[in-house]
């Protein structure tokens, strides 16, 4: 069977030449005669696996030396409780921005732990903008300030950071991870689940500030304390070794085919365009975000009619554009064009919406 245009939200597509190499070295990982899947994470082949990794990871995202490059467990979600766990620990207040459903589930788990407040929402417009703040809008004495730098369900992206001083900035970026250059050096701490644009299901990365560690609450669970695994190199329990094997190959598939993350940003902005600017034109489809807040990863669309959303989800599978479907609080279709997505993907669906609407005006 051919491939298909994989269009969700995560996990999502991985660049064929990845897929590939994975599945040359699947018995025999250069020839150490066993699979990463089943070499032991204190080998010396796997050091050279995960620093690798590492190495790449720093040099793409120009990570400052100050700055731990952790490969964790737990996925985003587990990251909801251990922010709070670990960094709201001075006044014991947090201000985080809602600006979609993973913002939200992160405000409500911090809310357990202290005085967490939204500083700025974009709930009263389904979240289809991202919320202008400005610095009074963030208490002086709070620990940290949080936002959701991509969102995945809405299709709204930070384009501008909010102005929150010399507060620590936290953010996920786990839906745009890698699509384009990040001064770190702004953030407190970085971190993504890497389903969305890295490698499968099972790790997250995060980029923490070195001052910031050391600080967790007594009742921080070990796996949960950020300083214990940077203490330990990632290697505190058995990492999955496989999916950060996987990683090292994306990373190296951003580097050699793209060069740095400004050729990886140019080429998801030619991707995104020709998306969009058929949305701009269409009779039939409209996109569901303001223009100057879109995502480059996550394409939100609707016809209007439920019905016909569903028409166009049903027949775009059978033509090999799979998983379009929008999520429920959205309704529509979500075209999610994530770094492994071929410009011909891109170029594949925008045809099909061609050709749907002229059989179904």
């Amino acid at each position: 069977m051919a491939r298909v245009y994989n269009f969700s939200a995560g996990p999502s597509t991985l660049p064929v030449s990845v897929l590939e190499k994975a599945g040359a070295e699947i018995l025999d990982y250069q020839g150490c005669g066993q699979s990463v899947m089943e070499m032991s994470h204190r080998s010396k082949v796997f050091d050279d696996i995960i620093k690798d990794a590492e190495k790449l990871m720093r040099e793409l995202y120009k990570v400052p030396d100050n700055y731990k490059v952790l490969f964790l467990q737990g996925g985003a979600s587990a990251q909801f409780s251990a922010i709070p766990l670990n960094f709201m620990n001075g006044s014991g207040k947090a201000d985080y921005i809602i600006t979609g459903q993973w913002a939200k589930k992160a405000y409500q788990e911090a809310q357990k732990y202290g005085d967490v407040v939204a500083a700025a929402s974009s709930a009263d417009k389904t979240f289809s903008y991202i919320p202008k703040t400005k610095a009074e809008d963030f208490r002086e004495d709070a620990d940290y300030v949080y936002i959701c730098y991509n969102n995945t369900i809405y299709g709204t992206k930070f384009n501008e950071l909010p102005p929150v001083g010399d507060k620590v900035l936290i953010a996920d970026v786990s839906s745009c991870a890698l699509s384009e250059p990040l001064d770190i050096s702004k953030f407190g701490v970085v971190y993504f689940g890497a389903q969305k644009n890295v490698a499968p299901a099972g790790l997250v990365v995060a980029i923490i500030r070195e001052d910031l560690l050391g600080n967790a609450r007594d009742i921080t669970p070990v796996m949960m304390n950020y300083k214990v695994q940077a203490d330990a190199d990632s290697l505190y329990n058995t990492p999955p070794c496989w999916v950060i094997y996987i990683c090292k190959l994306v990373l190296e598939w951003i580097k050699e085919t793209y060069g740095d993350l400004e050729g990886m940003k140019a080429y998801n902005e030619k991707k995104a365009k020709v998306l969009y600017d058929f949305l701009d034109s269409s009779e039939m489809f409209k996109g569901t975000v303001v223009p100057e807040d879109r995502s480059l990863m996550n394409v939100p669309f609707v016809t209007g009619d439920a019905d016909l959303d569903a028409k166009f989800v049903k027949e775009s599978t059978e033509a090999g554009l799979v998983n379009l479907k929008g999520h429920r609080t959205v309704g529509g279709m979500r075209a999610s064009i994530y770094n492994a997505m071929p410009y011909e993907g891109v170029e594949k669906l925008v045809e099909f919406m061609k050709e749907f609407e002229a059989k179904n005006k």
